[in-house]
């Protein structure tokens, strides 16, 4: 059976880690990925991370999985006009450069639409395409500042912390690789492409919504609370004589089924703590009653317990537990891979299953230039000759093939 987005052809001229989080969420499932990288070092993410042997990094190799790489100078005329030729022959175009960059090449969406007015152009950018900060540099860091996300991490009266993976990329890469389809979906409809518009800021709005939410409707700025919740108590990890446990009694029903689970039965009608309410009236008392429960015993027995009584609970877990958990590896959850210059790699597979047409690790990450010549002919049609007065012309740099 076909995977579900075969045929749908992008060029990913995407660098870092947001476009080309969408590009290989599309590549997982199908889609003919051709990452388009300049002469000379690459993507600049080709240096971020530990080295593998054979000179690649973790980090490119686990993030460029299923696509095809290939070399082109887009400030040379020839190499623009080979990048135009293939946008008449693709579906998707993917960039992430600062706003108004392909704009001054002459490559953005008014001209790429004039080549082919069924391309879909999506752009991830900082702050957007326009207003003030439009023209602002900006990774991850300066987006988890500048969205408040930073000042609603961390522990209670602390500084704000970064969260510890790069949330703004990532959330910018799937809001991308959803409005792509989108995209797809109105072009079924009308034959015609778009541009979009991919906010790394705004893509945070969502994520902090009940924070903004409560702030219109109390006026009160959140600030970090730890691992507590404000809509919900409990809600947060606590101690045990062994090692935290994470604690979410999410209902009401929880919380009468959870006191006695505990061995705290008078706790579920006291009018301090019956309702969530209540309990957001009287947190710390609360929380203090329940840390000197929770010291009492182990984690394994408070685990036991809380799983009997239907009560979610969890373990902090450090990554090196995570790779080797139970249900990690009952899913498959992590693959293997074999690069031609790392050797076996094992990286995070596909997290979405589909029944009838799942999304898969196929390729590794792509040496710099290694499918250049292959694209060129099967996209473009062009020969040997052709190929060489493009490089002769200095439209390619340097191809390595692995």
């Amino acid at each position: 059976m076909m995977l579900p987005l075969e045929g749908l052809k992008v060029l990913d001229l995407s660098h870092a880690l947001a476009g080309p989080f969408c590009s290989t969420m599309l590549a997982d499932y199908g889609a003919e990925v051709i990452k388009i990288e300049p002469p000379g070092s690459g993507d600049i993410a080709r240096a971020w991370g530990t080295k593998l042997p054979g000179g690649e990094t973790d980090y490119f190799v686990g993030l460029h999985r299923n696509k095809k790489g290939i070399v082109l100078d887009l400030k040379n005329p020839e190499g623009k006009e080979t990048f135009l030729k293939m946008v008449e022959r693709c579906d998707v175009v993917l960039e992430n450069f600062r706003a108004g960059t392909l704009e001054r090449l002459g490559l953005d969406y008014k001209v790429a639409r004039e080549r082919n007015p069924g391309i879909i152009y999506c752009s991830i950018s900082g702050f957007g395409q326009d207003g003030p900060y439009r023209d602002r540099p900006a990774l991850d860091l300066i987006l988890q500042a500048e969205s408040g996300m930073i000042s609603a991490t961390g522990e209670i009266g602390g500084r704000g912390a970064r969260a510890g993976v790069s949330v703004a990329d990532l959330t910018a890469g799937m809001n991308a690789a959803f409005s792509i389809m989108v995209a797809l979906r109105v072009k079924d409809a009308t034959g015609f492409g778009q541009s979009i518009d991919v906010s790394m800021l705004e893509g945070q709005l969502p994520l902090l919504g009940v924070m903004i939410g409560s702030y219109f409707a109390t006026g009160e700025i959140p600030g970090p609370m730890g691992t507590a919740y404000k809509a919900l108590l409990p809600y947060q990890t606590f101690q045990t004589q062994t090692q935290d446990l994470a604690l979410a009694v999410g209902s009401e029903k929880l919380w009468r089924e959870f006191c006695p689970a505990i061995g705290c039965p008078e706790l579920t009608d006291d009018p301090k703590f019956r309702t969530n309410s209540d309990r957001n009236q009287n947190r710390k008392e609360l929380i203090d009653k329940l840390q000197a429960v929770f010291l009492t015993d182990t984690y394994q027995a408070w685990e036991e317990r809380l799983v009997n009584a239907g009560i979610p609970v969890g373990a902090i877990n450090n990554i090196a537990q995570v790779v080797e958990h139970p249900q990690v590896k009952a899913r498959g959850a992590i693959v293997e891979m074999d690069h031609p210059k790392a050797g076996k790699v094992k990286v995070v597979g596909v997290p979405v299953r589909f029944s009838e047409t799942p999304g898969a690790v196929r390729t590794p990450s792509p040496s710099l230039g290694e499918h250049t010549e292959d694209v060129l002919k099967d996209l473009l049609g062009m020969d040997e000759q052709q190929i060489d007065a493009l490089r002769q012309a200095g439209g390619l740099g340097k191809t390595t093939t692995s």
